[in-house]
């Protein structure tokens, strides 16, 4: 039975994958024209252009399957029920074209490929090695997904399975650039280690095409695990908290291979610009090495020469070097039974050694000197963070939350700062102080787009609460209103609306946003914690008047009283909400802030930079405060918390009903707001 397919989405989707595969292949095609690789390349970009013409064909019906695999593509018939009307400029009397002449001749079936075919077995051994080792279950890399291993193994597909990175049993100009910018991974708060360099061209023989294979494949696994990891693929933010909810660019691995093999001997330099070239980035990334300058890296390295793998009992002139990494005695001591040994003898005392070493380095901890091992010896190792150097990487790991470009104008808040700030073309426009959640209820972490402002707002009591304040009698200054088809509470716009004189919205999945408030005493406080996720302006109408065009603080004022008008931005600005709790100042000083919501322990472990145990939260000022408001009399709270709560008392009250935000509806304590 015929298959009939939908006209539009169909043609249209296909259209825009075919014209994304196009741009691949050119891609690739176009880096492997030098080195003679494009035979392969042009056989698939001839298919893909001819699926491309054939699709492009709307509407189309799919026959039966003809002989070799094919499928023959009709035009097919317009549906009676999508069927056009009659042009309006028929002329009148004139009978319709479909009534007076014969139907169209049906036009020449279009022959295609039925899609494009599977992926054969090179002919030509290395490349036939390489594709036997994309279809080994073996991972290539432990901590490499698998949706990245089928990128990787469509690129080399496009390739016919030839080696990127090696060339004559080398590592060609890319992989030596890449391989650089790996080792130096720890510059930019990564580990090294992380991403292993294969070792080509060590042994006395020569390697092997499946040797060759591994290594080619094992890089690229490095290379893509490393780019992704630059822009923020290394930690969950959603295991740290449920309102880190940043929208990660993570490359493809196809993607990355794509680029760092086009950019030859700037491969490095490609692979670099994964990471963040914020200022603040920067400026961090400035101080860890600067830490980092005044003690030792670690263990020494050594490069060995050539040569077998080692095993127990072996003789090897590189074991003197060996002895030597180790800080072993140049031969073992003689016996009663047995005469001293020779210096190149791989006996036990060094196989220890070298048994201890890869124990340190999570490899295969069995006494032999591999590849992998030679590799390592090579790379210096990563000592220990200090709780200063935890600092910073946990902080550099956060500006890989960001989007890598902020914009030229942007709103940028730092939560436990307190405070807001506006760029207008890459320069500090102004700033603000502002209220941000409390320790219960966290001001989420993301970045959004701020549309449109509300000049006197108005406030409508979620259902969750309705009842409560019906039943207290506390609706004094509400309104009873029918929205959506139920009856709700309204506070109208006015001095003592919730929500101040106006509010910034940027929609997102939490439903916070910025706004003013009536309770302006709060802006005196040191630790400005109070509110329930939403962020609290201070002297909105100046905030107004740096993001929104047109519209002087003079004239939004004369607004007020009005009625609610909404404001729509020309632009949409963006607005950042982060976390960070070290930073270097406009100044060039660096300075701690406090963790307001505890997750500087979670970041640590999950960076590897301290166990569970030492990185359990402590609680933070604000929520040591709220337990002893709740267990001990009001008299025996901080001083600060006191007059914070009697500058506000006055006018608190309309705030006691609660606020709508993060889609949950909290409630004031009418006591404290610690």
């Amino acid at each position: 039975m015929a298959v009939w397919l939908r006209t539009v989405p169909l043609g249209s989707m296909i259209f825009k994958q075919s014209c994304g595969i196009l741009g691949r292949i050119q891609g690739v095609a176009d880096m492997r024209a030098a080195s003679g690789a494009g035979t392969g390349i042009a056989r698939t970009l001839s298919v893909a252009l001819a699926a491309l013409f054939a699709f492009g064909q709307a509407p189309v019906r799919a026959e039966e399957p003809v002989a070799g695999g094919e499928v023959v593509i009709r035009k097919a018939a317009v549906d009676p029920v999508e069927a056009p009307a009659l042009s309006p400029d028929t002329s009148e009397g004139a009978p319709a074209a479909a009534e007076t002449s014969a139907p169209p001749e049906e036009p020449a079936p279009i022959t295609v490929m039925q899609g494009p075919p599977a992926p054969v077995a090179p002919s030509e051994p290395l490349p036939a090695a390489v594709y036997a080792r994309l279809n080994d279950t073996a991972p290539l890399l432990q901590r490499l997904t698998g949706k990245d291993r089928e990128a990787i193994q469509a690129f080399y597909a496009l390739g016919d399975f030839k080696p990127i990175w090696i060339e004559k049993g080398a590592f060609n100009a890319a992989a030596n650039a890449a391989i650089a910018r790996l080792r130096a991974a720890g510059e930019d708060g990564l580990d090294p280690n992380a991403y292993p360099v294969p070792a080509v061209g060590k042994l006395s023989r020569p390697d092997t095409d499946a040797e060759i294979a591994e290594a080619d494949l094992k890089l690229s696994a490095s290379l893509a695990l490393y780019a992704r990891d630059a822009r923020g693929g290394r930690v969950n933010p959603a295991a740290i908290s449920k309102l880190i909810t940043p929208t990660l660019d993570l490359p493809s691995a196809d993607a990355v291979l794509t680029r760092l093999a086009a950019a030859g001997a700037g491969a490095g330099e490609a692979l670099q610009g994964y990471n963040p070239r914020q200022p603040g980035y920067l400026a961090l990334k400035q101080r860890l090495a600067g830490l980092r300058a005044g003690r030792t890296q670690g263990a020494p390295s050594v490069k060995l020469p050539d040569g077998p793998v080692l095993k127990l009992g072996m003789n090897d002139p590189r074991v003197p070097l060996l002895r030597s990494r180790f800080g072993l005695e140049s031969r073992s001591a003689g016996t009663l039974d047995a005469a001293p040994g020779e210096s190149d003898a791989y006996d036990r005392s060094v196989a220890d050694a070298v048994r201890d070493f890869q124990r340190s380095r999570g490899l295969p901890a069995n006494g032999t000197l591999t590849r992998a091992t030679v590799a390592a010896l090579a790379n210096p190792s990563v000592p220990k963070a200090s709780a200063s150097e935890a600092d910073l990487l946990v902080n550099m790991e956060r500006w890989r939350w960001l989007p890598s470009e902020l914009g030229p104008d942007y709103v940028f808040v730092n939560v436990p700062e307190f405070k807001l700030k506006v760029f207008r073309e890459g320069r500090l426009r102004d700033e603000t102080r502002v209220i941000v959640g409390k320790p219960t209820s966290p001001t989420p972490t993301f970045s959004g787009m701020m549309e449109y402002a509300v000049v006197n707002p108005s406030w409508y009591v979620p259902p969750s609460i309705l009842k409560q304040m019906l039943a207290s009698g506390r609706t004094a200054g509400f309104e009873v209103v029918r929205r959506g088809g139920a009856i709700s509470l309204r506070q109208p716009p006015g001095e003592r609306n919730a929500l101040g004189f106006i509010k910034f919205m940027f929609p997102n999945q939490h439903a916070v946003y910025l706004h003013d408030t009536p309770n302006r005493s709060l802006f005196s406080a040191s630790t400005r914690a109070f509110s329930h996720g939403c962020v609290r302006v201070d002297d909105p109408f100046r905030f107004a008047d740096a993001v929104l065009p047109n519209w002087t603080q003079e004239r939004l004022k004369k607004l007020i009283g009005k009625g609610e008008r909404t404001l729509r931005l020309p632009e949409k600005l963006p607005v950042h909400l982060a976390y960070f709790t070290a930073e270097v100042d406009d100044l060039g000083s660096y300075r701690t802030l406090p963790d307001l919501y505890g997750y500087d322990g979670p970041m640590k472990v999950a960076l590897g930079l301290s166990s569970r145990s030492d990185a359990v939260a402590k609680a933070p000022a604000a929520t040591k405060k709220a337990v002893e408001a709740r267990s001990v009399p009001r008299q025996a709270a901080t001083r600060e918390a006191v007059r914070s709560e009697r500058r506000a008392a006055p006018r608190r009250a309309p705030d006691m009903f609660g606020e709508t935000e993060g889609g949950q509806v909290y409630a004031y304590p009418q006591r404290s707001f610690w």
